[in-house]
């Protein structure tokens, strides 16, 4: 890091190390150097650089070894087959409530889960109803998900979908519900075409980084995949929302030329 006449703040601390990591200068498994070595190259308190490496563990990025220190965690991205996913013969399991995603993660020898769905009708946000194609507050069906691996917050699924589509339907049950080709294929909304669109930015709110459980400030960046699917009108029928924490997920796409 180079030299400044002022004294960084434990999170540019947190960063510079995050960066350290990410660009393998730290690989996975080193030890990091002691908490005096690293407050004498940033020329800060121990209990600065020890504020920096809370937020690094509350992050996941690093891990305490008892008696030994701390080391630089190694962590197994989630490889996320998006040419694949919801396409073609869906291969969701009713009899097991094993859905399309959950048998994806566990064909990569992990355990997929999820925390139990949280439903709404609540006035669509300009972003929502653009892709939906309706007006700014018309009322839709959020359906939103927290999806883990190995028992950790990999995902946020949030689903929305048009009031003539959700109603009266299992989307509004506030439990994992599995059907055969999906919920939508199942209600007779089957849908016929898929538009993706993918950006990567820093969480948006302190509630997107606590869900996620990424510590504040730190900056880990998340991966946000916009999924729109139409119907046989190709009017849009639903848009998800996955966000996914960057250092967790590799999106997949495997294609013919």
């Amino acid at each position: 890091m180079p030299t400044n006449k002022k004294s960084p703040p434990m999170r540019e601390i947190a960063e510079d190390l995050q960066r350290r990591i990410a660009s393998g200068e730290l690989l996975p498994g080193d030890p990091l150097p002691s908490t005096r070595t690293l407050a004498a190259e940033y020329g800060v308190a121990e209990k600065t650089v020890y504020r920096a490496i809370s937020l690094l563990k509350a992050g996941g990025q690093i891990e305490g070894k008892q008696g030994k220190g701390v080391y630089v965690r190694s962590i197994k991205p989630l490889e996320w087959h998006m040419h694949r996913f919801e396409r073609g013969p869906r291969r969701d399991d009713p009899s097991a409530g094993r859905d399309d995603w959950k048998i994806g993660v566990e064909e990569q020898g992990r355990v997929a889960s999820q925390d139990t769905p949280r439903v709404t009708v609540e006035p669509a946000p300009a972003d929502i109803a653009g892709w939906l194609q309706v007006e700014p507050g018309t009322f839709v069906v959020a359906r939103r998900r927290v999806r883990r691996v190995d028992g950790e917050p990999f995902q946020l699924a949030d689903s929305w979908f048009p009031t003539s589509v959700a109603l009266e339907t299992p989307l509004m049950l506030e439990r994992d519900v599995t059907m055969p080709g999906g919920i939508l294929a199942s209600t007779g909304h089957p849908q016929k075409f898929l538009r993706d669109e993918i950006r990567v930015w820093p969480p948006t709110s302190p509630e997107e980084a606590e869900r996620l459980e990424l510590a504040e400030g730190v900056g880990t960046p998340v991966i946000r995949h916009v999924r729109i699917g139409y119907g046989v009108d190709d009017r849009p029928i639903r848009v998800m929302m996955t966000v996914a924490a960057g250092h967790l997920n590799t999106l997949v796409y495997e294609m013919e030329v």
